[in-house]
């Protein structure tokens, strides 16, 4: 009856569990399905750790490969989701580990370098679009300057809207623990996102362009 069910029913329809079961049976194509639809998901996590584009691909990559290599492995008592998160971040870090011991002095401020790909917003007009993006280009440059252990946890939380017990699964912390570094790393944001506000005295029309734009005027009239 469960195979026949299987056999039915469309790819796209299938869930993570009966992908998995077909990938085991032979069907390898439909691991697709699996990498296209957590793709995003784990992008944020990995991109919670590093920040250069071609590292983040090369950390998929391996990700995704060894997920497939271990898949006999994965027993559904966590969702796939978290269980490849898990799988991502261990990679992650171990790429970080060589990198950071590439350089023996380390520059911290080398994780503020690229953007994080945050979610599309609607955008109606050319000056709204403009808008939302420098408001987003803000937002991505003060989530890259988050500590790691911030980061990754406001990634996983706030942009890819994971819950809390999901969260704590895929990091291997306390559930009290995520809510404290997300609490965190949103007043870190908050400061953040202050402290590159435009300053008051930026563009300011001085007394002396003042006068000179009151006598050119007056001169014209």
């Amino acid at each position: 009856m469960y195979a026949v069910k299987l056999a039915s029913e469309g790819p796209a329809q299938l869930t993570d569990q009966q992908v998995v079961a077909r990938v085991l049976q032979g069907e390898k194509g439909l691991y697709e399905i699996l990498m296209r639809r957590y793709n995003q998901r784990l992008y944020r996590a990995v991109r919670g750790y590093l920040t250069d584009a071609d590292d983040v691909q090369d950390v998929m990559q391996d990700t995704y490969v060894k997920a497939y290599e271990k898949l006999f492995q994965y027993r559904h008592e966590a969702a796939f989701s978290t269980w490849l998160i898990r799988i991502g971040i261990n990679e992650a870090l171990q790429r970080l580990k060589r990198i950071r011991s590439a350089r023996k002095h380390f520059d911290p401020d080398v994780r503020t370098e690229g953007l994080i790909q945050l979610p599309d917003t609607p955008m109606t007009g050319p000056e709204e679009r403009t808008i939302q993006q420098e408001e987003r280009a803000m937002l991505e440059r003060a989530i890259a300057r988050l500590p790691e252990t911030y980061r990754v946890v406001y990634l996983l939380r706030e942009v890819e809207g994971l819950d809390v017990a999901e969260v704590a699964e895929a990091l291997a912390i306390s559930e009290s623990n995520v809510k404290v570094r997300a609490h965190r790393a949103k007043a870190m944001l908050k400061d953040a996102l202050l402290a590159m506000q435009p300053h008051r005295d930026a563009y300011i029309f001085g007394n002396a362009h003042c006068d000179a734009m009151v006598a050119a005027v007056m001169a014209r009239i």
